[in-house]
C-alpha cells in the first residue's frame, strides 16, 4: 500500500446482509472495498486478479463450512504475502487461533464477529492487521486462560508475567502494554524475556529470530495447551 493511499480490502462472507455492514462500514471509514466474495473458490479468485492490502473473511463458508477462512489465508499468506489477513468468527476457537499463527507470524487477525458493533475495535483491527500486526480477540485470550491445562507451562509464570502474555496475545507492542499496566518499557522488556525463558523458547540471540517472531512464539506455545 502506497503512503496515504487508501486501504484495499477483500471482503469474504456468505451472509449478504453482514458483507453489505461491512462494506459500508469500511468505506465510510476511508477504505476501498476493491473485492467482495461468498465462498473459498470465490475469494481466492478475487484475491488472486487483484490482491488487496487485506482480507476480511469469515471462518466458515461454503463449500463446507468448516474451515474456509483458515484455508484462504494459508493460499493467500503462501500467494500474496503482503496480503493481511483478518479472520472473523462466531466463537472463540484455540485451536483455529494456533493454525492461524502457524501460518502467519504479521499481519494477521482473528477476532470475533461481534466486534463489527464495536465499530472503533473492529476498524483499529483491521488497521492494525493490514499494518503488519498480529492481533488475536481479547475475548478469545481470556477464554484461554480460564480453561484447564494439563502440565500448564503458565504455572511458571508470575501474574504480572500473564498479564503481559494476555496483551502480547492481543497484538499490543511492548511500549502499549508499558502504558497500559504503568510499567517502563525496560520493565516490560524484562518481563517478556522472562516469559520466554519460562516458556523454554529460544532467545533472541541464540535463534537469530526477531521480538516480534519470538512473541508469536509465546502465544503459540500457550494456545497449544488448550485442550482442542
Amino acid at each position: 500500500m502506497s503512503l496515504g493511499a487508501a486501504l484495499r480490502v477483500v471482503i469474504a462472507e456468505d451472509s449478504g446482509l453482514l458483507r453489505e455492514l461491512l462494506v459500508r462500514l469500511l468505506t465510510e471509514h476511508g477504505m476501498v472495498v476493491c473485492g467482495q466474495a461468498s465462498s473459498l473458490p470465490e475469494l481466492l479468485a478475487t484475491v488472486a486478479a487483484d490482491p488487496p492490502d487485506l482480507v476480511v473473511s469469515d471462518i466458515r463458508m461454503p463449500p463446507t463450512f468448516r474451515d474456509e477462512g483458515i484455508e484462504a489465508a494459508a493460499q493467500i499468506r503462501a500467494r500474496h504475502p503482503a496480503t493481511g489477513l483478518l479472520i472473523l468468527t462466531h466463537y472463540p476457537e484455540a485451536a483455529y487461533a494456533v493454525r492461524l499463527l502457524e501460518i502467519a507470524d504479521r499481519a494477521v487477525g482473528y477476532i470475533v464477529k461481534d466486534r463489527v458493533q464495536d465499530t472503533a475495535r473492529f476498524l483499529e483491527a483491521a488497521r492494525r492487521v493490514a499494518a503488519g500486526e498480529t492481533v488475536i480477540d481479547s475475548q478469545v485470550v481470556q477464554e484461554m486462560f480460564h480453561r484447564p491445562r494439563p502440565a500448564d507451562p503458565l504455572d511458571r509464570l508470575a501474574p504480572s508475567e500473564r498479564r503481559i502474555l494476555a496483551l502480547i496475545a492481543e497484538g499490543h507492542s511492548n511500549s502499549a502494554i508499558a502504558t497500559r499496566l504503568s510499567y517502563s518499557v525496560k520493565t516490560v522488556e524484562k518481563r517478556v524475556t522472562s516469559i520466554g525463558q519460562a516458556l523454554g523458547l529460544p532467545s533472541v540471540e541464540d535463534d537469530g529470530r526477531s521480538d516480534v517472531n519470538l512473541r508469536v512464539l509465546a502465544v503459540l506455545a500457550y494456545l497449544r495447551q488448550t485442550p482442542r
